[in-house]
C-alpha cells in the first residue's frame, strides 16, 4: 500500500471520535495507530475485556445522561453503546466498570459518597443508582481467590462488599500509602487517586495516579504496586512512575489514571488520559500504550513507546460506518453522545422526521441547559439548520459551565452574539424564523457565521478566543463543548448537525 493511500486513510478515519491510524507500507494487515484513541473530553477511562469485546466508560461529571459506555473489537475504533446513568445525582467522577458473575457494574463517586449501577446486559437497562453510603473517591473493584469482593479508594484503603456487590458490609481499612514523590518534582499535589486492580499469576497489581490531575504539565503520573493478597501489604514497583510527563515541551501533559488489561491475543495494554499541550480546553483525552512484563513480574511501558509516535498494532479494523459527531437526527432516539448540562430532561425534546425539537428553557443562556457534544479535534466547523417556533431564541455555542460560554444565537428576526456572557444583537432584522448557524474553530480562535440557505455563509463581526476555557482557570474538570441552545417561550427545531474537522 503506497504512502498516498496511507495518508488518505489517515485523513478519512481521523474525522471520527476514535484514534487516527495508518498503514505500514505494503502490509494491509500490519497497522499502526496514533494517540489519542478518544480525541476530546474522555477522562478517567475504565475498561474491561468481555470475551473478544472491549467496553470503556469515562467520568461524566455534570453531563447527563451520564456514564456513556463505548464498545470496540480492536481497541482503536469505538462506538457508543448506552448511557448507564439517567438520574441526576451530581458530578460523576472516576468510575470503575466491572463484570462479575455475568452481571455488569459501574461504581462511581458523587458528592462525598459512592454509588453503583448494574445491568444484566451491557446495553441495559441499567438500574437506578444505589447509594453505598461510603465516602472517599475513585472506587476500584477487586475479587480475591475466594470470591470475596472489595472496593478500594483513592485514600489507599478498602471496604468489603456484599456478594451481590450492592452494599458495603464492613469498616474501611487503610493498607497503602502510595509511592513517595521526590519533593523536587513539580506537581500539583500528592493526590493519590484512581486505584485499578487486576490479578495476574501469583500477584494482585494495583495501578494508581499521583501528582494531581491538572496543574503543572509534570503533575500527574501512573504508579504501580503489587501484593500476593488482595488486601495487601503492597510493594511499590521499581519502575515507578510507569509514565509521567517530564517536560512541558512534550505534547501530552499531566498523563495518568491508568488501567492495565490484556487483549484477546495475550498482549497487555494500559489505557490512561492526558491533557494536550495548547488544548487544555478539550479536556483529558484517552491514550493507549502497550506494556510488557519483566522477568521478575513487574510491568512497564513497552520499550520504545512514545505517545507522540505511531504505535504498531495488529488486527485493526476498517469500519464501514465509523462513528462521527455529525447527526441527521434520524430515528426516534437521541444519539448517546448528546448530553444535557446537569439534569437530564427527556420531556424537553422530540425526534421526528429528521428534526430535533427542543423546548425553550429560561431567559439566559446557562439556564437553557444546552444540549452538548464534545469536539474531538483542534480545529473544526460545526453548523446546524434552525427553525424558530413561538417566542424562542436558538443558539450554537461553546459551553464550559454556567459562568463560561460564548457563541452565536438567533431570535425571530435578529442574529445575536454572546461573548463571555455579554449578549447583544449583532445583525438586525436579517432573518425570518429560519437560519443556519456555524462555528469555525481554528486552534481556539472562533469565527461565527449565519446563512439563509446553508450554502452561502455570512460572517458576523464578532469572534472568540477560547483557549482559557479549562479546568486550570475555571475548575470543574470539564471541557469546552459544542451546544445547541433553546431559550424562552417556544421551541427550536434543529436539522442536520454537521461536524467537520479542519486539518491545518
Amino acid at each position: 500500500m503506497n504512502k498516498v493511500l496511507s495518508l488518505l486513510l489517515l485523513l478519512i478515519l481521523s474525522s471520527s471520535i476514535y484514534a487516527q491510524y495508518q498503514t505500514q507500507p505494503d502490509k494491509i494487515d500490519d497497522l499502526s495507530y496514533l494517540n489519542p484513541v478518544f480525541g476530546g473530553d474522555y477522562p478517567d477511562p475504565s475498561i474491561i475485556r468481555d470475551g473478544d469485546d472491549y467496553y470503556v466508560v469515562h467520568s461524566s461529571f455534570e453531563y447527563y445522561p451520564g456514564l456513556l459506555i463505548w464498545h470496540s473489537k480492536d481497541l482503536i475504533n469505538w462506538k457508543p453503546v448506552a448511557n448507564a446513568l439517567n438520574t441526576y445525582v451530581g458530578s460523576v467522577w472516576a468510575p470503575d466498570l466491572v463484570k462479575y458473575s455475568d452481571r455488569y457494574y459501574i461504581y462511581f463517586p458523587v458528592n462525598n459518597t459512592n454509588y453503583v449501577v448494574w445491568a444484566n446486559d451491557i446495553t441495559g437497562p441499567w438500574s437506578e443508582p444505589i447509594d453505598l453510603e461510603i465516602g472517599n473517591i475513585d472506587p476500584g473493584h477487586v475479587v480475591d481467590d475466594e470470591g470475596n469482593r472489595y472496593l478500594y479508594f483513592s485514600s489507599g484503603g478498602y471496604v468489603p462488599l456484599s456478594k451481590d456487590g450492592l452494599s458495603v458490609t464492613g469498616e474501611f481499612q487503610h493498607v497503602y500509602d502510595g509511592w513517595p514523590i521526590p519533593r523536587e518534582w513539580t506537581i500539583e499535589c500528592f493526590c493519590m487517586e484512581g486505584p485499578k486492580l487486576v490479578k495476574r499469576g501469583d500477584y494482585y497489581y494495583m495501578t494508581t495516579a499521583e501528582g494531581g490531575t491538572a496543574g503543572p504539565a509534570t503533575s500527574h503520573m501512573v504508579i504501580a504496586a503489587r501484593s500476593k493478597s488482595a488486601l495487601g501489604p503492597w510493594e511499590n514497583s521499581p519502575h515507578n512512575p510507569i509514565t509521567r510527563t517530564s517536560s512541558s515541551d512534550e505534547r501530552w501533559w499531566s498523563v495518568g489514571h491508568g488501567t492495565i488489561f490484556d487483549d484477546t491475543e495475550g498482549n497487555w495494554w494500559m489505557i490512561y488520559h492526558g491533557y494536550e499541550k495548547n488544548h487544555y480546553n478539550m479536556g483529558r483525552q484517552t491514550l493507549l500504550a502497550p506494556i510488557e512484563w519483566t522477568e521478575d513480574g513487574w510491568y512497564k511501558l513497552a520499550d520504545g513507546f512514545d505517545p507522540e509516535d505511531p504505535v504498531h498494532k495488529k488486527n485493526i479494523t476498517f469500519p464501514e460506518n465509523p462513528f462521527t459527531l455529525s447527526d441527521s437526527f434520524d430515528g426516534d432516539v437521541l444519539r448517546p453522545n448528546w448530553k444535557f448540562f446537569k439534569e437530564y430532561e427527556p420531556k424537553r425534546f422530540e425526534l421526528k422526521d429528521g428534526i430535533l425539537s427542543l423546548k425553550g428553557k429560561g431567559d439566559w443562556l446557562p439556564a437553557s441547559a444546552p444540549l452538548l457534544t464534545a469536539p474531538s479535534h483542534h480545529s473544526y466547523t460545526a453548523d446546524v439548520e434552525i427553525e424558530i417556533e413561538g417566542d424562542a431564541t436558538a443558539g450554537l455555542v461553546l459551553f464550559y459551565n454556567e459562568d463560561a460560554y460564548s457563541g452565536i444565537l438567533a431570535d425571530q428576526k435578529n442574529i445575536l452574539a454572546n461573548l463571555r456572557g455579554w449578549q447583544f444583537t449583532t445583525e438586525e432584522d436579517v432573518i425570518n424564523r429560519k437560519v443556519w448557524l456555524r462555528l469555525k474553530n481554528i486552534n481556539n480562535t472562533v469565527d461565527m457565521f449565519y446563512s439563509h440557505d446553508g450554502e452561502e455563509w455570512l460572517k458576523i463581526e464578532n469572534s472568540l478566543e477560547v483557549s482559557g476555557f479549562h479546568h486550570n482557570v475555571l475548575s470543574g474538570f470539564m471541557s469546552l463543548r459544542i451546544g445547541l441552545v433553546s431559550l424562552g417561550n417556544g421551541t427550536v427545531h434543529f436539522k442536520e448537525f454537521n461536524y467537520r474537522p479542519v486539518f491545518e
